[in-house]
């Protein structure tokens, strides 16, 4: 069972996620632990904040160090692997989610307004993960994103393990497309091979897509990938007929 312990100032936003869908049929089965914790209830401030001004001046607030250390020695006083979002983090990939899976507890620290005073990162023994280039009003949303990617590959999270095993990224792809019933809909097809019934030549075509779409979206992820050498002369048709279609220079 993995147990995850959030410190956050709002802890009220994450009751949709932890309590509906996968995560809650999670924590049901016994996999799963997500325990909220509110920083504010540890600060020592007559005022009850949990932010200041910062040094050296610079706009909006800083989250104080107080507060967020003597939340994470409550709750994890042992020690033991402690995340805290943030955009200058390493940015989170399935591989990252994996990883994480097999601890058996993580602390999440979700950040807000300009940011936490560096001290309590350096104590606290946080490392820093983000979910993309591009910022938001807090942590929360990112931790809801890390709990999700997570929890996911804890086995018996979902109710079928190829889920897990062919969705985008665990072969260092994107996912090919899906279809289900009709086989029309308002005059869409589902592709033929798809009804053929015959499964080496549908998993080529998913593999074909795999590689196609990636290709189109994503291609730095081809520098990575486990390809073949059926993918390679795949690749290289694809890339010779998208060069056809470039209008040739007058």
């Amino acid at each position: 069972m993995l147990r995850l312990d959030v410190l956050t100032v709002f802890p009220g936003m994450f009751s949709g996620v932890i309590g509906e869908s996968m995560m809650r049929l999670a924590q049901e089965k016994g996999l799963l632990e997500v325990h909220l914790h509110d920083i504010r209830a540890y600060t020592k401030d007559k005022h009850n904040r949990t932010d200041d001004y910062p040094f050296g001046g610079g706009a909006g607030l800083v989250m104080t160090a107080q507060p967020i250390l003597d939340c994470v020695r409550a709750v994890q006083p042992q020690g033991g692997r402690r995340i805290y979002m943030s955009p200058r983090g390493r940015v989170l990939t399935h591989k990252m989610a994996v990883e994480l899976s097999g601890e058996q507890n993580l602390l999440i620290l979700c950040g807000h307004y300009e940011g936490v005073d560096q001290r309590a990162l350096d104590a606290g023994g946080f490392e820093e993960l983000s979910i993309g280039d591009y910022v938001l009003t807090g942590g929360e949303l990112p931790a809801m994103v890390l709990i999700d990617a997570v929890a996911r590959q804890i086995p018996g999270v979902l109710g079928c393990a190829e889920s897990v095993e062919e969705e985008s990224f665990s072969e260092g792809l994107l996912e090919y497309p899906q279809y289900t019933r009709p086989a029309v809909y308002e005059g869409m097809e589902v592709p033929d091979i798809l009804l053929s019934g015959h499964h080496a030549n549908i998993q080529k075509w998913r593999r074909q897509k795999m590689l196609e779409i990636t290709l189109k979206n994503r291609p730095e992820l081809l520098d990575t990938a486990p390809l073949t050498q059926a993918d390679r002369r795949f690749l290289d048709e694809q890339m010779h007929q998208e060069a056809r279609q470039v209008p040739g220079e007058e």
